[in-house]
Formats: C-alpha cells, sequence, structure tokens
C-alpha cells in the first residue's frame, strides 16, 4: 500500500512525524473510509502523499488525498481550494486537517498538461492561462492566504547560510531576491494565486476544460503564478531543446494574460532561481546538486530583464 518512494520522502521532508504517520496511514484509510463513507480504490503513485481514487456512499467519485497533519502542505491547500471554490481548480468536498485529509472532485480525463509538451507547447500554455485566468480573483474578506512576497526571505536566507561557497552563483540570487522586492512594490493588484502551477499541476477536465490542483495557495501579483511555467514541466531533465521553448512562451503568456512581458520575464527570473534557492535549502551536507533546468532558464532570461 505504501511504495518505497512515498516512505522514503515522507521521512526526509517530516522525519519522526513521518515515521509516526506511515506507521497509522492504514488506520487512518480504514477510519476515514467508514467515517466518509468512502469505498477505496487503489493509490495513484505519487511522492509526498497518500492519494487514491474513492467513490462515495452516494456512487459519485472523488479523490482522498492524505499527509503529515503536522506539515504545512494541506494546510494551504485546504484554503486555497476553498477560496477558488470550484474555479478553475478542483472542489473541496471535505477536510479533517487534524487527520490530514482531503476529499477532492475527481478530474476525468484527468491527463495532464504536460502531455502535450514538445510537441503542443503553445496549447499547453494556453491553457494554462486558461486555468490563471479563472484562479486570479479578489481575494475574499478575511482571506487566510500568505502573501507570495514573503517568499523573498528565501533569498535572503540563502546568502546568508552560503554566501559564495553555495552551489548556486550568488549573484543570480541576489539579483532575484532584489527583483522580487521590486516586483512586489510595482504590482497594481493582489489576487488569490495558485502558487505552483504548471504543467503536472493542469488536468483536462469534463467540467471546466482544465483544472487546477494541488495549489500552495497565496495572494499576491498575477504575474507569480507565470513563473514556473517558464521551466516546468520535469525541471530535473536538462534538455537544450527544453530551454529553447522559454522566449516563445513568454510572448505566448504576456500576450494571452496582458501582463507586460517585462513582469512574465521577471517573474519567470524570479521563480526559476527560487525553485533551486529551495532545493538548496532542503539538500543534506554533501547531498546532490540542486541546479536543475530552471538554473538554465534563469540564465537564459538574465539578458533579457529591463
Amino acid at each position: 500500500m505504501i511504495s518505497d518512494a512515498l516512505a522514503r520522502n515522507v521521512r526526509a521532508n517530516w522525519g519522526a512525524d513521518g515515521d509516526r504517520w506511515l506507521a497509522r496511514l492504514p488506520t487512518i484509510l480504514r477510519d476515514l473510509a467508514r467515517d466518509w463513507d468512502l469505498t477505496v480504490g487503489p493509490p495513484y503513485e505519487l511522492s509526498y502523499h497518500y492519494v487514491a481514487a474513492v467513490t462515495r456512499g452516494d456512487g459519485s467519485p472523488a479523490v482522498l488525498k492524505l499527509g503529515v497533519p503536522t506539515g504545512p502542505s494541506l494546510a494551504e491547500e485546504a484554503p486555497a481550494l476553498a477560496a477558488f471554490d470550484g474555479r478553475g481548480a478542483v472542489r473541496l468536498l471535505r477536510a479533517d486537517l487534524g487527520r490530514g485529509a482531503l476529499l477532492l472532485e475527481r478530474v476525468t480525463p484527468g491527463w495532464r498538461a504536460r502531455d502535450l509538451v514538445p510537441r503542443r507547447d503553445a496549447d499547453a500554455t494556453s491553457a494554462a492561462v486558461g486555468v490563471l485566468r479563472r484562479l486570479h480573483r479578489t481575494p475574499p474578506p478575511g482571506c487566510p492566504l500568505p502573501d507570495a512576497a514573503d517568499q523573498v526571505r528565501a533569498f535572503d536566507a540563502y546568502a546568508a547560510r552560503y554566501g559564495d561557497a553555495g552551489p548556486l552563483p550568488l549573484d543570480l540570487v541576489v539579483r532575484a531576491g532584489g527583483l522580487m522586492r521590486e516586483l512586489r512594490a510595482s504590482a497594481d493588484r493582489r489576487v488569490l494565486l495558485h502558487g505552483d502551477l504548471h504543467h503536472d499541476n493542469i488536468l483536462r477536465a469534463t467540467r471546466e476544460p482544465w483544472l487546477a490542483i494541488d495549489p500552495h495557495g497565496l495572494v499576491g501579483d498575477p504575474g507569480y503564478d507565470t513563473g514556473a511555467l517558464l521551466f516546468n514541466p520535469d525541471p530535473d531533465n536538462r534538455d537544450e531543446a527544453l530551454t529553447r521553448l522559454v522566449p516563445a512562451r513568454v510572448e505566448q503568456l504576456a500576450d494571452q494574460t496582458g501582463l507586460p512581458p517585462d513582469r512574465v520575464l521577471g517573474w519567470g527570473f524570479v521563480k526559476a532561481v527560487l525553485s533551486d534557492v529551495w532545493t538548496a535549502e532542503d539538500r543534506s551536507p554533501g547531498g546532490s546538486s540542486p541546479v536543475s533546468r530552471a538554473l538554465d532558464v534563469a540564465r537564459l532570461l538574465l539578458p533579457r530583464l529591463p
């Protein structure tokens, strides 16, 4: 029931809490099936959460997602999905954060926008634009989601930890931190953000043409959500052919969203560097290099920045 990849990643990310959760997972699953009147199918092959197709007592299909209750992931995802309220994203049907459980709308046919890359890359970008247009609304009163700009602290923390001796070029890290502050200061509006919008988190649907899954849940400048689209899918694959898709994506994103190209470029650079900064942050001493195609994209965008 618990894959080796899931067990390994849960222990690496949550330590003793992860061990305890893995031991209790069969019981949690059994109790939720009873309490929520679910028939549980086989799990999907995912690496950080236990996710399975389920059938509710009324016969309707759904997806059950379970994670470590002490982790921030589901605690951020639940209010984000509640704020989106099914507009551009899967519906949240039920939540029990004490048990680390979300019951979600099942998306059909459910194949991912990444399946369009690279042969139909422009279609994948259009799918993403359609989703973010639906997601990007004024935050509701009392919205609990954090500000995306708070993530600028990751750049400062990296510089303080590594200085010039880190695995990433310090000048790029410093430039990205400064640019993120500039983009925040010049933003003309704040909207609900997905926070991790990329090709693996956009599914072909029937209720809407495409629906987003796995939001991180943020508020901020709408350009933020374009950034991860430039170095995905599969950023660990440093195929130069994928990097060469980036200029066309920038142009298309600017054209179809109405965002100034400079802001798409800026957020693309910021998010690309931030991705590898986060990987470096989680790396154990002597671990593998955090450098991915995200850094290749950052270097491509750097001379194009205003």
